[in-house]
């Protein structure tokens, strides 16, 4: 009855505010949809996109900028830090409303203020939210905590978020945290107003009232639909402010957008659909106007790839832009899995790491580019892919490297036969593409010994419902991706981290009070040398214990019709990048 809940949510999402746009639409494509609309839930990068035009962070990616860069949205102004990095204070900007809405006293969005920040933060530490983010200030701020323990009453302080005025938020810091502002610039710090997630309860997570650029005008299982938000505060496009670069971003026509108000479009919609080959049919017949170009199409639509570029049937109609994902895919064990994971016995866990080690050997990595991302992605070991700092490129690669032949040899070393093998449960949201990456999975594994019965597909509608399920550790293998949430090492190395173990970050629940030591040594550190070779060493133990065949970042190739003008981004500015999309008019 618990997963069926969601659903039925979202099937009596459809607003009264319904109504037609009366200027441009723009018609945006994920391969995946959201199961919530609640910031607390905004764990994917569907909830995250959808999330961030809804509701209001206090702190947001600029749009043009590389590398990438923060930006007030919400806030005044950057924070303003204590000496010893441990207190924190932010001004919000004055005069920005919630939408209106029936939660209201007279259904009219009051203003936002500092309290709002603060018990949209608390929320994720009330058990009754069961919130997805409370590992981004968990152990971070005085008292939280604590306060969560005593009972999460909101009508007691937290001593580390105090509202010094309506409008100035102070926050103090358990230790220096110097990723704590990117914090503020996720879905998950979206401010939300307590009347309604109190006047909604569970349906809170389908109504959406927040103070962001769009308001919510329809959400289910198939799309979202958005309008401008007319009380939305008077912002203008700042080309300058965004980071522009007319060296290499002069071509995309961003140029007149100067001095537009924002967001520049009247309705934008999200279709989300899960079969690449539908989204391009989608594409191609009009219906939407963005699409990550799927893999299996990169033949037929690339005339080039050093420069990118189309044929020439689609040249005309179409933009193009390339960009290696900020993140990379995974195959997480589920380490807390006796079976395959940790073991309090000293012999079986031995034994399991080699059956790990076995598997990982036996994986085929040169296979999966080719096959699924037309072998332009970027295979790396471990968990810091290339495209960060504090990569390794001199790093071993054999956990990389198939060896077929060493597989099946440390096997027998270890004692595992055909027969005595455990069954493996793989699992992941349906679709024609992961059935075919589980079947080529399977394939590799026979190659070792690993016989076909005893590799067993778990197959969810939704990767809301897959996401549930390893989070509750119903899945031995976990096949998934993860984009980072800031441009910060920290938030990889986070992944393995054990106070994050499920249904948080970790979600291959990983152990290991060695690597967690590294950790809590390095997180309050900046960036320096220093840190790097923190960082390495936890990759390395990642590596050595077997916890994750990894890794693979993906080159993401976006395609739009050439009416939007903007610069598409899958990863920090994500979501924040669909209030700068424009639609040029039919005479224009």
């Amino acid at each position: 009855m618990k997963r069926l809940l969601p659903l039925l949510l979202l099937m009596c999402a459809c607003s009264d505010q319904a109504t037609g746009p009366d200027g441009s639409t723009y018609v945006h494509s994920m391969d995946g949809a959201p199961d919530s609309l609640d910031p607390a839930w905004a764990s994917t990068i569907y909830a995250n996109t959808v999330v961030v035009n809804l509701y209001d962070t206090l702190y947001r990616y600029q749009y043009l900028a590389r590398p990438y860069a923060l930006a007030p949205n919400l806030a005044a102004a950057m924070p303003e830090s204590s000496e010893d990095g441990l207190t924190v204070t932010i001004r919000i900007k004055p005069g920005v409303h919630f939408v209106d809405d029936p939660a209201f006293p007279g259904g009219a969005g009051r203003e936002v203020t500092a309290a709002d920040v603060i018990y949209s933060i608390q929320r994720h530490f009330d058990p009754a939210t069961r919130a997805r983010g409370a590992w981004l200030w968990r152990d971070r701020i005085v008292g939280l905590d604590e306060w969560k323990d005593a009972g999460a009453d909101y009508d007691t302080d937290v001593a580390g978020l105090v509202a010094l005025d309506s409008h100035t938020l102070q926050v103090h810091l358990t230790r220096p945290y110097p990723q704590f502002v990117h914090t503020l610039a996720q879905g998950y710090a979206g401010v939300v107003p307590r009347e309604a997630v109190e006047a909604y309860g569970r349906a809170f997570g389908a109504k959406a009232v927040g103070s962001g650029p769009f308001r919510l005008v329809s959400f289910d299982s198939a799309r979202v639909v958005m309008d401008r938000n007319p009380g939305f505060r008077a912002e203008t496009f700042d080309l300058a402010a965004e980071g522009y670069d007319a060296g290499t971003q002069s071509g995309l026509g961003l140029e007149p957008l100067q001095g537009r108000t924002l967001p520049l479009i009247d309705r934008l919609e999200v279709e989300f659909i899960a079969e690449d080959a539908a989204r391009w049919n989608a594409l191609r017949g009009g219906e939407i106007d963005y699409i990550k170009v799927p893999a299996a199409q990169f033949d037929q639509v690339l005339a080039t790839r050093k420069p990118l570029s189309l044929v020439p049937d689609l040249a005309d109609e179409y933009a193009v832009a390339a960009a290696r994902e900020a993140g990379f895919v995974y195959t997480n064990f589920d380490m807390s899995n006796p079976l395959i994971g940790h073991s309090d016995d000293p012999d079986r866990d031995e034994r399991n790491r080699a059956l790990r080690c076995a598997i990982i050997r036996g994986f085929d990595w040169e296979q999966r580019n080719e096959r699924f991302f037309s072998g332009i992605g970027a295979v790396f070991p471990g968990i810091i892919p290339p495209d960060v700092p504090e990569h390794d490129p001199a790093q071993d690669r054999t956990s990389v490297q198939r060896d077929v032949e060493g597989a099946r040899a440390l096997l027998a070393e270890n004692g595992w036969t055909a027969e005595s093998l455990p069954t493996l449960t793989y699992g992941y949201p349906s679709s024609v593409t992961e059935r075919q990456m589980f079947e080529q999975f399977r394939a590799f594994m026979a190659d070792i010994g690993y016989p076909h019965d005893r590799i067993k597909p778990l197959v969810y509608a939704r990767f809301g419902d897959y996401q549930r399920a390893y989070s509750e550790g119903e899945v031995m293998l976990i096949t998934s991706g993860w984009t980072m949430d800031y441009p910060d090492s920290e938030n990889l190395v986070q992944l393995f981290y054990g106070p994050h173990a499920a249904p948080g970050a970790n979600s291959a629940s990983y152990s290991n009070p060695e690597y967690d030591a590294l950790f809590e040594q390095a997180a309050p550190m900046p960036p320096s040398p220093a840190r790097t070779e923190l960082y390495r060493r936890m990759n390395q133990m990642v590596i050595d214990d077997c916890a994750t065949i990894s890794g693979l970042s993906r080159t993401l190739v976006f395609m739009w019709q050439k009416d939007a003008r903007m610069l598409p981004d899958r990863s920090f500015t994500g979501g924040y990048f669909l209030r700068f999309v424009d639609m040029a008019s039919a005479d224009e």
